[in-house]
């Protein structure tokens, strides 16, 4: 099973209608099961940084097989996966923003969001998982 793109853009829309709601410029990712980036959309007045952040969070939701706000308790000096944040070339994102994708209980992909504080990032991309549907 994989994310049609279909789906992603479906992923897409619903996150940026949230983006809009709360006035959050923003850029969403979706990667597919393997980690490539399936769809993208950048907001109009969304930053430039933004771009590879939403990818990364989007990746590292699916590595982890987590969101990434619940990764970032975890990744703490003294908690078990602290450092996480430094492998995989940088890749890895440990502030919210990353969601899973599940079809049937299965990983298909994740969501990234980024571009504004944390919480509006974890908003967006709820928002955009809310949207998933794998009929």
């Amino acid at each position: 099973m994989a994310i049609t793109l279909e789906q992603a853009m479906a992923v897409l829309a619903a996150g940026e209608k949230r983006a809009a709601e709360i006035n959050v410029p923003s850029v969403i990712a979706v990667v597919d099961d393997g980690g490539n980036l399936k769809a993208q959309h950048r907001m109009d007045n969304a930053s430039l940084a933004a771009i590879e952040v939403s990818l990364s969070k989007a990746y590292t939701s699916l590595a982890t097989n987590s969101s990434t706000a619940a990764l970032a308790e975890q990744c703490q000096p003294g908690q078990p996966l602290y450092g996480l944040q430094t492998t995989h070339k940088g890749r890895i994102v440990i502030f919210g923003g990353g969601v899973p994708l599940r079809m049937n209980g299965k990983l298909v992909g994740a969501v990234g969001s980024s571009g504004g504080s944390v919480e509006e990032d974890v908003i967006v991309a709820e928002a955009a998982v809310a949207a998933f549907t794998n009929d």
